[in-house]
């Protein structure tokens, strides 16, 4: 299962914020045991280092990013991304990135605990505990 994870999971699990911490470590893990292949979008890394700037000194944020590159699929961000996305007419331009990001990479499935962000998305997204329901 190919599975676009949005910031909001990732930062759940770094920050261990409950009480979505649980759920979002079972993604995570899903991910890290080759369970699912996980994907997260180059923007959603950048979002996730500006959210922890001062929890993050530089050598924590390289040591986190190694972390994920070893557990996510780092995608790239492509001009055809911004071009679909802008072409959705989203109130908000990051999800429709994300969505669009989502498309491209085959994605089965957007894993986001902002599922109503995603409701006019081509890829179903899905709460953490939704998804862990559904397998």
């Amino acid at each position: 299962m190919r599975l676009m994870i949005d910031a909001n999971i990732i930062l759940d699990v770094l920050q261990k914020r409950e009480p979505h911490f649980a759920d979002s470590a079972i993604i995570w893990k899903l991910c890290e045991t080759n369970q699912a292949e996980g994907y997260v979008s180059a923007l959603s890394i950048a979002n996730l280092v500006y959210i922890m700037r001062k929890e993050l000194n530089p050598g924590q944020v390289k040591e986190v990013l190694e972390k994920l590159k070893m557990i996510f699929n780092i995608t790239d961000l492509k001009e055809e991304d911004l071009t679909s996305a802008a072409n959705m007419g989203w109130t908000d331009f990051e999800d429709a990135v994300q969505s669009a990001i989502a498309v491209r990479i085959q994605a089965d499935y957007i894993i986001t605990r902002n599922i109503r962000d995603y409701l006019k998305s081509s890829v179903m997204a899905f709460t953490p505990s939704e998804y862990i329901a559904r397998i």
